[in-house]
């Protein structure tokens, strides 16, 4: 089993943009994504990430900060793309989660930006993948807002509750 860490912000500023351009290895792709279950206790998430496709599940938060922690159970296995093609469109929940994401290195880190489409347009997340909970980490100056806690945020979540409609 793997264990998934991960801290998540939104962006204060368009400098991600620079960077995404200007910084050697830094890359950009196309996802479409769909779940067989969007239960924050047992995910089950089909992606299409450019030209590769995944069957990722996870489990319910837990681990090194006890409550509220920011880890879980993550089990990720490739799959043919004409299959998640398949599973997208005939047995995923609709509408789907479009989005680019945009994988910056960082001090030492690789930061991933993701700029979504469609009912979530307009949202702007950065996540970083830590080896721990404590791990210490440099953040770049167009990090804002600490959101790794609201589930407000979680791709699941903007599935059913779409980033579009919050204000209404």
């Amino acid at each position: 089993m793997g264990i998934e860490i991960e801290r998540k912000f939104l962006v204060a500023n368009e400098g991600w943009r620079r960077d995404a351009e200007r910084i050697p290895g830094a890359r950009s792709t196309f996802m479409r994504q769909g779940y067989l279950s969007s239960n924050a206790d047992r995910i089950v998430r089909v992606r299409i990430d450019g030209e590769q496709a995944v069957l990722t599940i996870k489990g319910k938060a837990q681990g090194e900060g006890g409550p509220g922690s920011i880890s879980r159970g993550e089990w990720e296995y490739p799959i043919p793309v004409a299959d998640a093609q398949e599973l997208l469109g005939k047995l995923c929940e609709q509408p789907l989660i479009e989005k680019v994401r945009h994988r910056i290195p960082y001090a030492g880190l690789v930061w991933e930006v993701d700029e979504f489409f469609a009912d979530n347009a307009g949202l702007v997340v950065a996540e970083v993948e830590l080896e721990s909970e404590q791990q210490e980490f440099a953040r770049p100056a167009w990090l804002g807002e600490e959101v790794s806690h609201d589930r407000r945020y979680a791709n699941a979540n903007l599935l059913k509750h779409p980033f579009s409609q919050w204000n209404k």
